[in-house]
């Protein structure tokens, strides 16, 4: 099941939406096609046939925050965040790791949340850097903006690129 790019009535990316999320906003009106590939995906009914799009546009303006709010703390925005690479060695990164151990007193905050490998996670277990005479390759801190979740996009669609905001 492919991806769609969902557009705000403005033509502010909003999400990701699957192919079967996209069938649905097509056929209930709430949505139009913006690009559609060469080749499309087909989506048939009894009685409809469906080509999805790689971008898409509501009908309705979709109020976006105007305030910027810290974005939840998961493995998956962690990973993100760090551009799946591993804070310690540079390695690519498949797990999530405390910089200073929540059980020396270390909180589940951006601050102390870095992507790591597992051999890097493996070998830090319960220290701390200073222990292990290991230094962070950057600062982790919270994502800013908005945007900051299409920053690293791996497998994007071509047609995606005029609609997504440009790396800061």
């Amino acid at each position: 099941m492919g991806r769609v790019l969902l557009l705000n009535a403005t033509y502010e990316p909003l999400q990701l939406v699957s192919s079967r999320r996209a069938v649905l906003l097509l056929v209930d009106g709430r949505a139009e096609a913006v690009s559609t590939p060469p080749d499309p995906e087909v989506c048939r009914s009894a009685s409809l046939t469906v080509e999805i799009p790689s971008v898409m546009r509501l009908q309705y303006v979709v109020k976006l925050p105007t305030r910027v709010r810290v974005p939840p703390l998961t493995r998956r925005s962690v990973l993100q965040r760090d551009n799946h690479s591993c804070a310690y060695c540079s390695a690519v990164a498949d797990t999530v790791d405390h910089v200073r151990p929540r059980s020396r007193g270390g909180k589940n905050e951006w601050s102390n949340v870095v992507a790591a490998c597992r051999l890097c996670n493996f070998k830090k277990g319960d220290r701390l850097l200073e222990e292990l005479g290991w230094r962070l390759r950057f600062d982790p801190r919270a994502p800013d903006g908005y945007g900051w979740r299409w920053r690293n996009l791996g497998d994007s669609d071509p047609a995606w690129t005029e609609y997504l905001p440009k790396a800061s």
